[in-house]
């Protein structure tokens, strides 16, 4: 039995901007939140807040949409660290039997311009960095590129949204696409100081699952270079993940061992050059190899806690204390259990006996 940890004293009840300016009126009100956060795309909010009686007596207060109202910036924020920031996309009201009304404000960051914007073009002689700066400045956006990837020679938006078409040609290439700071990303991996949980301490609850089912000892991407009228091909291997595992052991090298080769090819994405082949390759490679592990749990809410952070776990003992990436968080609120956050997350390595 694992001995309990100290949980650090934690503000549990956020503060509540609209347009920037904190509302009294609002954190007073809130029942609760659902925050949800992943790397698919669009954070989301769903925040509920008491909606009859005041200073002024009975009636409704948040009906008047001087506040409350479409299209405003909603921020949710922790010991002053934001939680959630995006524009007011619904309003909805709940009338329950024998119970005052309630308000819910649904909303979402500002990837669902990128959502709502659909388009047919093709972009010539472009790296996926520049078709992004590109985007970016379509919706009035900064842009923080952290990607370094060639220029490919006709890349096509075919009725898509931006978003869509941006996460469709990252996602081979082990990138997402985010909104930071105000900033459309586009990064390969989680970046920052890993945050510290220990269960049962920060961290409530938690399950791990290791499964070889979606593994597979070789990856490779052929196509055709129409230029050199070669073969464009590559096969990558687990050996590219060697500085993510920390001494454990990867997916691939655990399959090899137990169950023998196993080998895929990605025919459908026909690349034309063999860089293009050697980068397909080893993201899939990467991507798969990386969903190893695979857990989810209930945590401390930290607004730290961000899709694509990194975790460090402990007290799970030596197959799955460790480092881990966050893939989604949903962090809660209401007035019967107060904070907490729900997290999912993986990892590339199973750990071995005798590693902590």
């Amino acid at each position: 039995m694992a001995v309990p940890a100290a949980i650090p004293l934690r503000a549990a009840r956020p503060t509540v901007a609209i347009d920037g300016s904190r509302v009294a009126e609002l954190e007073a009100g809130l029942l609760a939140y659902l925050l949800e956060d992943s790397l698919s795309g669009i954070a989301s909010a769903e925040v509920t807040f008491g909606n009859w009686g005041g200073p002024d007596g009975p009636g409704f207060r948040h009906f008047g949409r001087d506040t409350l109202e479409f299209g405003r910036r909603l921020s949710l924020a922790l010991a002053g660290a934001s939680l959630f920031e995006g524009r007011i996309t619904a309003l909805e009201g709940e009338f329950p039997e024998g119970g005052a009304p309630r308000i819910t404000v649904l909303a979402e960051d500002a990837l669902q311009d990128l959502r709502m914007t659909r388009r047919t073009r093709v972009f010539e002689n472009r790296s996926l960095a520049d078709i992004a700066r590109t985007i970016a400045a379509d919706h009035g956006l900064e842009a923080d590129i952290r990607l370094a990837d060639s220029a490919r020679s006709t890349i096509a938006q075919l009725n898509l949204s931006d978003l869509a078409f941006l996460d469709g040609e990252a996602r081979p290439l082990g990138a997402e696409v985010r909104i930071a700071d105000g900033r459309l990303t586009l990064d390969v991996a989680g970046r920052g100081t890993a945050i510290p949980l220990r269960w049962s301490g920060t961290l409530r609850e938690f399950r791990a699952t290791a499964d070889l089912a979606g593994q597979r000892t070789r990856i490779a991407a052929a196509g055709w270079d129409p230029g050199q009228k070669t073969p464009a091909s590559h096969e990558a291997t687990a050996d590219i993940l060697a500085s993510e595992l920390d001494g454990g052991e990867s997916g691939p090298a655990l399959l090899a061992r137990i169950f023998g080769e196993r080998r895929d090819t990605l025919a459908h994405l026909a690349p034309a050059t063999a860089a293009e082949a050697r980068a397909l390759a080893e993201a899939v490679m990467r991507q798969r190899a990386r969903a190893f592990l695979s857990g989810e749990g209930i945590a401390e809410t930290d607004a730290a806690l961000k899709a694509g952070a990194t975790v460090a776990l402990a007290g799970l003992g030596p197959l799955f204390d460790g480092d881990w990436r966050l893939t989604a968080v949903t962090h809660l609120f209401d007035t019967a259990e107060g904070a907490r956050s729900h997290i999912r997350c993986t990892r590339a390595g199973l750990g071995r006996e005798g590693q902590s």
